[in-house]
């Protein structure tokens, strides 16, 4: 005989119609947006047709030029903006930091920066960035710079906060500024976990460049929208799988500096 565990032995007639009233309202929460089986039937043939239309892939050098490119600025974006914002994460964060911001009071300000950053989607940073500075790559770049402080602001924070604190209390106790503690104890303690965490938002920010130009901002997303528009599913089908391997090389390398660093 199969003896239920102590949490169900104590499970009481209201617990469980509980969690059968939260269960019953999570499902119909969900119901209205979760595909059903008549709809993912009659969607299986419509999508093997595109596939079939979208092979094979377009091989016209004129295109593979123009969609190169179009990938170059693409991992410019992501690269220029990556960078840019991992720069300007770290005082950002530092600010953010509850034990080791020189402003107390401001702390809870930045950190709801680096969440508005964080929070608000890149495809709507990148509407905004459109309307301020025009179509382009200048727009891209700008909406992963923000993406990237929303992520590596946080994060940068975090390894901050838990840096080990004896070299710090040295420091200070030689009357080293809140600056110098930061550059000299603070930072060599958290850079393993920073420089992971860099690695991981140019990953991020390759995959999301991608999908800026479909609003303007720049890159292969562009080349990617006029082909769907145009319904060249096999110009579309050779760029989606040249950003596949391209996203692919760029998690090869950014895994194995990450394992050579550690």
């Amino acid at each position: 005989m199969t003896i239920a565990p102590g949490r169900f032995d104590r499970l009481s007639a209201v617990h469980f119609a509980l969690i059968v009233g939260g269960a019953a309202a999570v499902i119909a929460f969900i119901a209205p947006v979760t595909p059903s089986p008549e709809r993912l039937a009659e969607g299986t043939p419509r999508l093997f047709g595109l596939l079939g239309r979208m092979w094979p892939p377009d091989m016209e050098p004129d295109f593979l030029v123009r969609m190169g490119w179009r990938l170059l600025e693409t991992l410019q974006i992501a690269l220029a903006g990556t960078l840019i914002g991992v720069v300007l994460s770290l005082p950002i964060a530092w600010l953010a930091s509850r034990r080791l911001t020189p402003v107390p009071a401001a702390a809870f300000l930045f950190k709801a920066l680096i969440s508005l950053f964080r929070t608000v989607p890149d495809l709507v940073w990148a509407l905004i960035f459109v309307v301020t500075v025009g179509l382009g790559a200048v727009a891209g770049t700008m909406t992963i710079l923000v993406d990237t402080i929303g992520f590596c602001g946080r994060f940068f924070a975090e390894a901050m906060e838990d840096a080990e604190e004896d070299p710090q209390e040295a420091l200070q106790a030689l009357g080293a500024p809140r600056a110098g503690v930061l550059l000299a104890a603070v930072i060599p303690d958290a850079l393993p976990s920073m420089t992971g965490t860099a690695l991981f938002a140019l990953e991020k920010a390759i995959r999301s460049s991608v999908v800026l130009g479909l609003v303007g901002a720049g890159g292969v997303g562009q080349e990617l929208k006029s082909a769907f528009d145009l319904f060249q599913y096999q110009k579309a089908a050779t760029i989606m799988i040249a950003i596949f391997i391209i996203v692919l090389a760029m998690e090869w390398i950014t895994d194995r500096l990450r394992r050579r660093l550690q």
